[in-house]
């Protein structure tokens, strides 16, 4: 029998599925399934966001091959909708549109490092970014971001970590698995310390749509003078509007970098979804208000996470944001895994151990709590106060 691609047969399998099948061991005692596995919205898209996908998937328009960098309409409105997020000015020779923001990631990541290179990513650090470059042959290394700083990385810290291999350094704001929120002034002395030490910063923003507060910019990189020879900013259109089965995701970078990224593009995946770009482009400032009232929604749930673990003494929220809170469980001899696996066959709730965001992280458990509403979230209480691992 024929050989495996090595980089490919070492990765692990993906690890939603192995939680999924827990959560399907469960016998129901406790009440039904509370899934705060994925990070999902757990309410529906807009009906006017569904006639429009309807309606663009039967149209002949959107059959045949589009532009790689994604088309026109959809570059436009989401080059709107930025400039207007962020109070700067870009344009569509900014956006080039993918498949997820996964795919944006390995774009990204494909275009500014090659095999032997480096990337920096935080610990905790999301796992499809670790196996993305380890499947390209690209090096990972990390900083660590300690929980008594809020799991925020110290830019000393990052400097201490570039070394000459080093191409880029990928951050996730607000963070997955931590949900940590980085301040603007902490990624703006981030950027300036790529600028200085000359390596890209890839900034993957999928969850900027659900910070704490409204009309906030995220960060003012983009009002930097060079910020198109630095930064490569990623996003996904799945989570504000509920449509993650569609794979729709974008990047914002220089018009240069754009032109580097579609070579990339153009052997992944050729251009994104068409309809599914047409819709998007039309549903973008139309649903403005619905995913402000998300927005609020979210925060709901994090409040109501914040109530009910308070009742726990025993666990602890070490981070919380978004959509994710990352959980310190009282258990101190069991494996992260171990544990999670147990809380899905027995109390009925299912979540991502630590140890699969990094090492050093088996006493975490991550929380993907937009998946729930505020009443399933309060059923928490009981189930992990009553919960025992052997």
């Amino acid at each position: 029998m024929p050989t495996f691609n090595p980089l490919v047969e070492k990765l692990a399998p993906p690890p939603v599925p192995s939680v999924f099948a827990w959560g399907r061991a469960y016998d129901g005692s406790r009440g039904p399934l509370i899934d705060l596995s994925q990070a999902v919205p757990g309410y529906p898209p807009h009906p006017d966001m569904l006639a429009l996908l309807g309606d663009m998937a039967s149209s002949t328009a959107y059959c045949g091959y589009g532009p790689i960098e994604g088309d026109a309409d959809l570059r436009r409105a989401y080059a709107e909708h930025v400039s207007q997020v962020y109070g700067a000015t870009l344009t569509p020779e900014n956006i080039h549109v993918t498949s997820g923001c996964n795919e944006a990631f390995a774009s990204a990541a494909m275009t500014v490092a090659g095999p032997g290179q480096t990337v920096l990513m935080t610990n905790p650090f999301y796992f499809n970014h670790d196996t993305t470059l380890a499947m390209m042959g690209v090096k990972m290394r990390t900083v660590a971001c300690r929980p008594e700083d809020g799991f925020l990385p110290k830019p000393d810290t990052i400097a201490a970590a570039i070394t000459p291999e080093v191409r880029a350094l990928a951050l996730v704001s607000p963070n997955n698995p931590t949900g940590a929120v980085y301040p603007p002034d902490l990624l703006l002395a981030i950027f300036e310390l790529c600028r200085a030490r000359d390596i890209w910063l890839i900034l993957d923003e999928t969850y900027r749509d659900f910070l704490p507060e409204a009309g906030r910019a995220p960060h003012g990189l983009f009002g930097q003078d060079d910020w198109q020879e630095r930064l490569i900013s990623l996003y996904s259109f799945s989570k504000s509007l509920c449509i993650p089965g569609h794979r729709l995701g974008a990047i914002t970078a220089g018009s240069k970098t754009v032109e580097q990224i579609a070579k990339v593009m153009d052997n992944l995946q050729i251009c994104a979804p068409r309809s599914a770009q047409a819709a998007v482009a039309r549903a973008l400032p139309m649903l403005a208000a619905w995913r402000e009232d998300n927005r609020q929604e979210i925060v709901r749930r994090a409040e109501a996470l914040t109530v009910t673990m308070a009742k726990l003494p025993e666990w602890r929220v070490d981070s919380l944001g978004a959509y994710f809170a990352f959980v310190r469980h009282p258990f101190p001899a069991p494996r992260s895994a171990a544990v999670a696996e147990r809380l899905a066959r027995e109390a009925g709730v299912i979540c991502i151990p630590g140890a699969y965001f990094g090492e050093g992280q088996e006493a975490y458990l991550r929380f993907a709590f937009a998946n729930a509403d505020a009443e399933t979230i309060s059923l928490l209480e009981e189930r992990l106060g009553d919960f025992r691992p052997a």
